[in-house]
C-alpha cells in the first residue's frame, strides 16, 4: 500500500481501532475484511507513521493536546492527563481530579478568593490537595449545596477541606441548589446571610467547578433536587448537562428558564467573567457538556483526560457509540 487512497484506508482502520476502541473483528465486519487483514493493516499504519505508540505514565501531562486545546478554543490554560489503564469512570475521575489539585497548587498567582461548586470530582480534588497548597485562601461556595434527600451533601465538607489545606477560611452558602418556587429563591437571595455569600462569590478571582452530565447518576438526583423523569425532560429539551446546577444546551445556553429561576447560586454570566475559571471534567458521559462549557466560554482553563481532549478536537472522528 502506498497511494493516497491506501493511506486513507490505513488511517480509517487505525482510527477505528485506537480511537473508537473497536476490536479487529468488528472492524473487519464493518469494512468486509478478515481479522488477519485488519491486523496487517494496523502494522502497516505503524510502519507508515500514521500510528505512533508511546508508553505514558498515568500522571504524565500530554502537552501536545494541551497546546492544541488552548489554541483551538482560546483557553487560558489546559491540563490533559492520559486515561492509560484507568478501568472505571471513578478511577478516571480520581486521576483527573488529582491533576486538578496539582494545577490549583501550581497556579500563580495563587487564588486569593476561590469560588467553588461541588460534586464527586471536586470531592476527589479536595482530598488530593496537600497542606500548604495556598497560604490564606478564602473559599466561597458559588451555588447551594444543602441536600434534600437522606443522603447528606458533601458540599460544605469539600469547601472546608480546600480552605483548611490552603491555610485559609471558608464561607458556605446555607441554602439548597434548587428550590420549589421562584418566589422562594427570591426570598432567600434577599436574606442578608445568603446575599452576602452571593456578593462575595461574584468577586472571586478564581472559580473551580466540574460540569455534571445528564445521566441518572447526577449528584443533583442523588441529593434529591431532581429525579430521572426530570432529567429525561431536560434531555428532550436539549440539555447536555449542568454547570453549578444550571442546565445548559450544546451552545452553553439555559434550556429551562423556569427551572433556572428556581436555582440558587452564581449566574453563568458571572462565571464567564471570572479572571480564572477552571473546569475539571472526565469521561465519555461528559463529552457533550464539556464541549458546551469550553465553546461557550464558561471556563478559560480545562483539566481533563486525553480521550475527552481528542473528542473536543475531533468530534466527528470520536462519535460516542
Amino acid at each position: 500500500m502506498n497511494g493516497p487512497e491506501d493511506e486513507a484506508l490505513l488511517y480509517q482502520v487505525a482510527t477505528l481501532y485506537y480511537e473508537r476502541n473497536l476490536t479487529q473483528e468488528q472492524i473487519g465486519s464493518q469494512l468486509h475484511f478478515t481479522r488477519w487483514k485488519v491486523g496487517r493493516m494496523l502494522s502497516e499504519a505503524r510502519e507508515a507513521g500514521i500510528v505512533r505508540i508511546e508508553v505514558v505514565h498515568p500522571t504524565t501531562r500530554m502537552h501536545d493536546l494541551e497546546e492544541r486545546l488552548t489554541s483551538r478554543f482560546g483557553l487560558r490554560d489546559a491540563v490533559v492527563v492520559a486515561r492509560a489503564r484507568a478501568e472505571t469512570d471513578e478511577e478516571l475521575r480520581a486521576r483527573v481530579a488529582e491533576a486538578g489539585a496539582d494545577y490549583l497548587s501550581r497556579l500563580r498567582p495563587s487564588p486569593s478568593l476561590l469560588g467553588v461548586s461541588w460534586g464527586r470530582t471536586l470531592d476527589h480534588l479536595a482530598r488530593a490537595l496537600t497542606p500548604g497548597w495556598a497560604h490564606g485562601v478564602h473559599v466561597v461556595q458559588i451555588n447551594g449545596g444543602l441536600s434534600r434527600s437522606r443522603r447528606p451533601s458533601s458540599a460544605q465538607d469539600m469547601a472546608s477541606r480546600i480552605a483548611h489545606q490552603g491555610h485559609g477560611t471558608v464561607t458556605v452558602l446555607p441554602a439548597p441548589a434548587i428550590v420549589e418556587q421562584e418566589t422562594t429563591r427570591r426570598v432567600l437571595e434577599n436574606d442578608a446571610a445568603v446575599a452576602e455569600v452571593l456578593d462575595l462569590a461574584s468577586s472571586a478571582d478564581t472559580a473551580l467547578f466540574s460540569p455534571g452530565g445528564i445521566g441518572s447518576d447526577s449528584v443533583l438526583v442523588g441529593s434529591g433536587y431532581l429525579d430521572a423523569p426530570d432529567l429525561r425532560r431536560l434531555a428532550h429539551a436539549g440539555a447536555v448537562g449542568d454547570v453549578a446546577g444550571r442546565f445548559i444546551d450544546a451552545s452553553g445556553q439555559i434550556v429551562d428558564p423556569d427551572l433556572d429561576a428556581r436555582t440558587l447560586g452564581m449566574p453563568l454570566d458571572e462565571l464567564r467573567r471570572r479572571p480564572v475559571s477552571v473546569a475539571v471534567v472526565s469521561g465519555v458521559a461528559k463529552h457533550a457538556v464539556c464541549a458546551a462549557v469550553v465553546t461557550s466560554g464558561l471556563c478559560n482553563t480545562l483539566v481533563t483526560d486525553d480521550h475527552t481532549a481528542h473528542h473536543l478536537l475531533n468530534p466527528d472522528q470520536c462519535e460516542e457509540s
